[in-house]
């Protein structure tokens, strides 16, 4: 049973994304709950991200929090949700190469590909513990092609609903559902 949740943004965005709100609010008084600012270099995003698991822990991620998720789940074997999440960021990031700017964290910054030699590293060909994984995708996902995750989670339990968007439309309607498959009561 996880006593805590880390919420995995994604690309661009930041610990004060909708979604996390929303599921912060859902969870404050169920558990600890930890959305972290993370940095734009991959790698030291990962090293943020690996600071904070221990074995009572549960992850949610959404976009590319969603590929860091499913790196995290599989290699200290945690159980995750991801939400519309990124399949192959180091393919689909590759158009973004240059000079970047957050908006939501007021940072600039360069995307190099050092970072997309990062993210093909910690792919992970096929999820070994997919059991792990619960997908949350929407089929009007315009940011992200959702075929790709729903073929790459294809043994993983998945809500898989027809329209929507990348912001994930209703994803309130989950939580009850998220909090049973992270097991936090």
């Amino acid at each position: 049973m996880a006593n805590k949740v880390i919420y995995i943004h994604g690309f661009n965005s930041s610990e004060k994304s909708f979604k996390a709100q929303q599921l912060g609010e859902y969870f404050k008084d169920r558990c600890e709950y930890c959305v972290p600012r993370l940095h734009y270099d991959p790698r030291v995003a990962m090293l943020q991200l690996e600071s904070m698991i221990d074995d009572k822990c549960a992850l949610v991620g959404s976009s590319l929090g969603g590929f860091f998720a499913t790196y995290l789940s599989q290699t200290f074997n945690l159980r995750a949700v991801v939400v519309n999440p990124a399949v192959r960021p180091d393919k689909l990031l590759w158009d973004y190469l240059g000079p970047q700017y957050n908006p939501y964290q007021e940072v600039n910054y360069e995307l190099t590909i050092e970072h997309m030699s990062a993210l093909q590293r910690m792919y992970i060909a096929k999820p070994s513990m997919p059991s792990n994984l619960l997908l949350l995708q929407q089929t009007a996902d315009e940011v992200l092609p959702y075929q790709d995750a729903v073929n790459y989670y294809r043994d993983c339990p998945s809500i898989i609903e027809f329209g929507g968007d990348h912001s994930f439309v209703g994803f309130e309607r989950h939580f009850s559902r998220i909090a049973n498959y992270l097991k936090i009561k």
